[in-house]
């Protein structure tokens, strides 16, 4: 029992001392180094195979787009006699090869495009005859998953293209304080294979990794620190002995009861 105790207190003077000493992001940020001199970098998503798409077209002349675009759902409520107009979302997936089907212009092969360039290059093809066209592509099913010693683990879905490490981070709740901030792994699914990355929280160079911003599908894992891992494999042991003594305990009792029996007869 004294033992336990010992185990007990020691095990939370270490989650102690990493809360408050471990903490920290950015440690070694150099403010007036860094401060101006550091690029955005290029956060712009490229369109991936099983991505879905909401592609639109407008145009001056509002008829001569709809052959483009897929048609509006109309509809009447009972007892009124107008119909009510509700545009269709022009949603289109992107097959296992990278192509998608868009009307009149056919099959257009879109993996590696940018929304920008999807546009322009839809735009360069209608132009002929469509006037002054203008088309906006948006990702529909931009998300990544974020795991681990965060607050609010699970899928989170990205309304921009805009969505850093940190800001996963964030709309996950932020790291607990067992979070090892040194050693968070983002997994990334790209031309068909699996690369990883480790992303140390507390170093400046987190701002120049190539990795910084996240990209479709993305995984976020934040590994527990040593203080935690210590504490499950704590927890298990435990858990062992307590069945094991519970086993001892169940066979003690049967063998009892069976002596008794006989001991009557």
């Amino acid at each position: 029992m004294k033992i336990n105790v010992l185990r007990a207190i020691v095990l939370l003077l270490v989650v102690s001392s990493c809360s408050t000493s471990k903490t920290a992001y950015f440690e070694n940020l150099d403010i007036e180094e860094m401060s101006g001199k550091m690029e955005v970098g290029n956060y712009e998503l490229r369109i991936a195979p099983d991505d879905m798409l909401s592609i639109t077209v407008s145009s001056v002349v509002p008829d001569a787009a709809a052959p483009y675009n897929l048609p509006a759902v109309s509809y009447s409520e009972p007892g009124k006699q107008e119909l009510t107009i509700v545009p269709n979302l022009q949603v289109y997936t992107v097959d296992k090869n990278g192509y998608i089907y868009f009307p009149i212009v056919g099959r257009i092969r879109v993996e590696g495009m940018t929304r920008n360039e999807l546009s322009k290059f839809i735009e360069d093809k209608i132009r002929p005859e469509l006037k002054d066209p203008f088309v906006l592509v948006q990702f529909m099913n931009f998300k990544v998953v974020v795991l681990g010693e965060v607050k609010t683990p699970g899928q989170i879905s990205v309304q921009t293209e805009r969505m850093s490490i940190l800001d996963a981070i964030g709309a996950a709740g932020d790291l607990t304080i067992y979070g090892e901030r040194k050693n968070v792994l983002l997994m990334r699914e790209e031309n068909g294979k699996r690369i990883f990355h480790r992303f140390d929280l507390t170093d400046q160079s987190l701002f120049e990794s190539p990795y910084f911003y996240l990209r479709q599908n993305d995984v976020v894992y934040v590994m527990p620190n040593k203080a935690q891992r210590n504490n499950s494999n704590y927890n298990q042991l435990a858990q062992y002995r307590i069945s094991v003594v519970s086993t001892v305990v169940s066979a003690i009792s049967v063998l009892a009861s069976l002596a008794i029996a006989l001991f009557i007869k």
